[in-house]
């Protein structure tokens, strides 16, 4: 698997998190990777700039101020359906994934987590977003 999206299209990378390092720190790590990637640390922050313009992937964290990241999922697929959609969270209960997944969650990682690994699973969502539009084109 390839650390850098390839093709023409620049895929855009959506992450809310009320930590500011970690926004940071993955705008650095994902826009190095070839992404357009925009941070967030307020989820009606997030919501507003999702509503501006559709992003391929977002990432939240759970447990927020304001709105949680549930919410923040139920947003972002009503805004852009085709959207993946990311959980981080220090708080990974059974109750609380299930609910994500029923909502169309993309994955749910618990905190703290390897950078590997989410790239590790940025890259699967990436890699269906690249299939479907694949077979859009080959439909055309």
């Amino acid at each position: 698997m390839t650390d850098r999206p390839r093709n023409d299209k620049t895929w855009r990378l959506l992450v809310v998190d009320d930590e500011p390092i970690v926004g940071k720190r993955l705008q650095q790590v994902f826009g190095k990777m070839g992404f357009a990637v925009d941070a967030f640390t307020s989820p009606e922050t997030a919501v507003a700039a999702m509503a501006k313009e559709p992003f391929d992937i977002v990432v939240s964290d759970l447990k927020m101020e304001g709105m949680d990241g549930i919410e923040v999922l139920r947003r972002a697929k009503a805004l852009n359906p085709a959207a993946r959609v990311i959980i981080i969270t220090g708080f990974a209960e059974p109750e609380t994934a299930e609910r994500a997944y029923a909502q169309g969650v993309f994955d749910f990682i618990a905190k703290p987590f390897r950078l590997d690994e989410l790239k590790q699973v940025i890259n699967r969502a990436l890699a269906e977003l690249r299939q479907e539009a694949g077979e859009i084109t080959a439909g055309c």
